[in-house]
């Protein structure tokens, strides 16, 4: 039985062994060897399972530190020249109206309605030169780091949540480890991918949508939660759901996550901002009204991003939110830097509120930030549209993560249309991702639905070297 002690000391043997640092084995953070820990997995044809050794783990009082991701999708595509690659010696029908500022770093200028950051550009990264971006809306690319459309294994590539909660798992069983505030739009390819080859097991949960209705009890009191046939009941939406899909495995999985959120307040109460401090919530500003959808299902919602924070202290490992819609190109060419003067200072006060959040509550060096959108912008203004669609360079900013922070990496020419310095490439960004997460993505795979193993970035790409 669980209880025996001969075998709670064997078990607590095991990890021990299991997280035992050996000579010339890099290690993470927290002392604990990077390849043992990669092994972890292989310990399954022992008989141990993610769960077991979690639980070892607790029991022998070691904690690996929780790390998180939050990233900030920016609905549309960005002008990167006009916020953070500005070009004030350009002919005026590519600098356009907005002119740079200084920050608290040397030598990094900003856009002038960007005031906050500036003030704080030590703890903020920017990428200048972000390559190999798609020429269309479609925020595919910003959640997988694959190619829209282009060849995947069966099932699709899985968003880099889904993937994250299927290496890591959650940190407490009130909470999913992959999180969603993204709202869904009329236009598909706004929306946030699906799990892809992960199967709908790792799917996000959306509090934001049809998921909340899982955080209510069915006919089910909590003096009956121990009732095993009305605890089934209770999960008949589940079941139907998985039945439908046609993958049943999911069942265990959806299980366990209604039963955390049945059982736990953490969860709601990481979404109820009326329980965070007033100041704080004032501090991140408001914005557009949840139903205010801009057309395309994506409000200016700043108080997303306090909610993020919270569901990260809560034990989400990554949180997603899609903010504002930044496709402005439309209509008269002026209406761009209209919209810009608009909602770059909302912006600016919602992510700074973040950062600056993180920092106060200790969190910067186990919380990675990351913004950007699916491409950049012409560099040439027409009259017609303002700044179109342009995928030959974009933009990135990051934060947090116990990253090195305070830099620009990369630059364009001088009209801002071209990287001719140090080229980044989405999966690179991603890989960096997972490298704060404590996962090698070089090393690691996770299987498609014809169980073959799938790199979990393109190329074989390496974090960022200047961030790590």
């Amino acid at each position: 039985m669980l209880g025996d002690p001969h075998k709670e000391q064997f078990k607590q043997s095991i990890v021990l062994k299991i997280f035992a640092p050996q000579a010339n084995d890099s290690r993470l953070c927290d002392g604990v060897s990077r390849r043992n820990f990669l092994k972890v997995g292989g310990l399954g044809a022992a008989g141990l399972t993610l769960p077991d050794l979690l639980s070892l783990e607790a029991q022998a009082g070691i904690r690996n530190s929780h790390k998180s991701v939050i990233l900030i999708y920016l609905v549309g595509g960005p002008p990167h020249q006009d916020m953070f690659d500005l070009k004030p010696d350009a002919p005026s029908d590519i600098a356009g109206p907005l002119r740079p500022i200084g920050t608290n770093v040397p030598g990094i200028e900003i856009c002038e309605l960007f005031p906050r950051m500036a003030k704080m550009m030590d703890k903020f990264s920017v990428i200048r030169s972000l390559v190999g971006a798609q020429s269309g809306h479609d925020a595919f690319q910003c959640y997988t780091g694959q190619v829209p459309r282009g060849p995947a294994p069966s099932g699709g590539w899985s968003p880099f949540g889904s993937v994250a909660g299927k290496l890591l798992g959650p940190v407490s069983p009130g909470t999913p480890p992959f999180v969603s505030l993204c709202y869904e739009c009329t236009h598909g390819p706004y929306n946030e991918p699906g799990p892809g080859m992960l199967g709908v097991s790792r799917s996000s949960f959306r509090p934001m949508g049809p998921s909340r209705d899982d955080m209510a009890l069915r006919d089910i009191t909590l003096d009956r939660l121990g009732d095993r046939q009305s605890l089934l009941n209770s999960f008949d939406g589940f079941r139907r759901e998985a039945d439908a899909s046609g993958t049943m495995e999911g069942l265990d999985v959806f299980g366990q996550q209604a039963m955390g959120i049945l059982t736990s307040s953490k969860l709601g109460d990481a979404l109820d901002l009326s329980k965070e401090d007033p100041k704080v919530v004032a501090r991140y500003g408001t914005g557009d009204e949840v139903k205010r959808i801009d057309g395309n299902g994506a409000p200016r919602v700043p108080q997303s991003f306090l909610t993020a924070r919270r569901l990260v202290e809560a034990g989400a490992r990554v949180v997603t939110v899609n903010y504002s819609k930044w496709d402005w190109h439309g209509g008269k060419g002026n209406e761009i830097f209209k919209r810009e003067r608009e909602d770059f200072p909302i912006f600016d006060n919602a992510i700074t509120a973040l950062v600056e959040d993180l920092h106060q509550r200790g969190l910067d060096k186990d919380v990675s930030v990351l913004v950007w959108g699916e491409f950049g912008r012409t560099p040439k203004i027409s009259g017609q549209v303002g700044r179109d669609h342009w995928p030959r360079v974009a933009m990135a900013l990051l934060a947090g993560g116990g990253m090195k922070n305070g830099q620009v990496i990369g630059a364009t020419d001088k009209w801002g249309g071209e990287a001719v310095d140090r080229p980044v490439t989405f999966p690179e960004v991603f890989a960096t991702l997972y490298h704060n997460l404590g996962i090698d993505a070089a090393n690691t795979t996770v299987t498609d639905l014809l169980d073959r193993p799938q790199p979990l970035v393109a190329g074989s790409a390496r974090p960022i070297r200047e961030l790590i």
